[in-house]
């Protein structure tokens, strides 16, 4: 057994029985350490590795609690990093193994599609699993889920920027109505709007639910000139990045203990709120490997920024008169 451990528990029981009885009793039982073991390692300096172990766990520790607890060793060690403070990853490992932290657990989904009653024919799938875009704007995904709460099912439907990551438009219900889809989808227009963004050509893909194929549904994509795309094959596959947003909103806010209220979800409005506070958080401060471990918001902001300095390159300043 490592010294440090020993000295630990000699700590917290000297008070009670003594130095030397307790290390009796420890080395009658094959655990050798003498009191002379036990003195000099209390008077011993910290090595530089603890001194900076005891600056670091502090660190992690907020990370992880900024963030839902929901990060894992890559994530924790990237914001860490970002925040200023270089370390190993192979130290945050240890770190957080040893304060008994990790990262949350997804797990599968329920499917809440129905596309019996649909009002539309269903359109081409123009994805054909290809969750790919060069720029905002060019591919939406849009899905529903589901919360039980103590009053009945809730259910939530979300539109996210393929490009980004970045959840447009979101609105919860009691009810899987098309009002449900379409609340969220004129949620993200007219965050595009009021940004001063076209979508004009911008293809939305879904999975086939009579809610995205009903007539107000496809009027408004219409309205907008943007093109309707639907999975052509009743599996999750067809609508990949949608469904994966989903386990992760279902893993990091509805069953995680930092979002859950004590007691569970009690109505639609506790999951309303939760919701608002997530995707908050999910667009602006948590990190995504998927586009270079930056949240969607600044991911977005350098793609238009690098726009800006492609089409405006900054303008050499003149030299001086008589300069060299």
């Amino acid at each position: 057994m490592p010294t440090a451990v020993l000295v630990d528990y000699i700590d917290a029981h000297r008070d009670r029985f003594g130095v030397e009885p307790i290390c009796e009793v420890l080395s009658s039982g094959g655990t050798k350490i003498a009191p002379s073991t036990y003195y000099a390692a209390k008077t011993r300096p910290a090595s530089a590795r603890a001194i900076r172990d005891a600056e670091l766990v502090p660190v992690i520790r907020q990370v992880h609690t900024d963030n839902l607890g929901v990060y894992g060793a890559r994530k924790v060690h990237a914001e860490v990093n970002r925040q200023g403070t270089l370390v190993a990853r192979c130290t945050v490992e240890r770190l957080m193994k040893a304060e008994g932290l990790a990262g949350i657990r997804r797990d599968k989904t329920r499917k809440t599609t129905l596309s019996e009653g649909a009002e539309t024919k269903r359109p081409e799938d123009l994805v054909k699993r290809q969750f790919l875009a060069q720029a905002p704007n060019q591919l939406w995904v849009a899905d529903l889920t589901y919360v039980r709460t103590h009053s009945g099912w809730v259910y939530a439907a979300f539109v996210l920027d393929v490009f980004s990551r970045m959840v447009l438009g979101w609105q919860v219900s009691t009810s899987l109505r098309t009002d449900l889809a379409l609340d969220g989808l004129d949620m993200g227009l007219w965050a595009r709007q009021r940004a001063g963004q076209d979508v004009t050509g911008l293809t939305h893909h879904s999975d086939r639910g009579v809610q995205y194929r009903a007539i107000r549904y496809t009027q408004r994509l219409a309205e907008a000139e943007a093109v309707a795309s639907v999975g052509s094959k009743g599996d999750s596959y067809d609508n990949a990045m949608a469904e994966a947003f989903n386990s992760l909103f279902k893993a990091e806010c509805i069953r995680n203990p930092a979002m859950r209220p004590s007691g569970g979800w009690k109505s639609v409005g506790d999951v309303e709120i939760a919701v608002a506070e997530y995707i908050d958080w999910f667009n602006h401060r948590r990190l995504h490997g998927e586009i270079g471990l930056i949240p969607p918001a600044e991911f977005e902001a350098n793609h238009w920024a690098s726009l800006t300095t492609e089409h405006y390159p900054e303008t050499p300043v003149p030299a001086a008169v008589g300069s060299k």
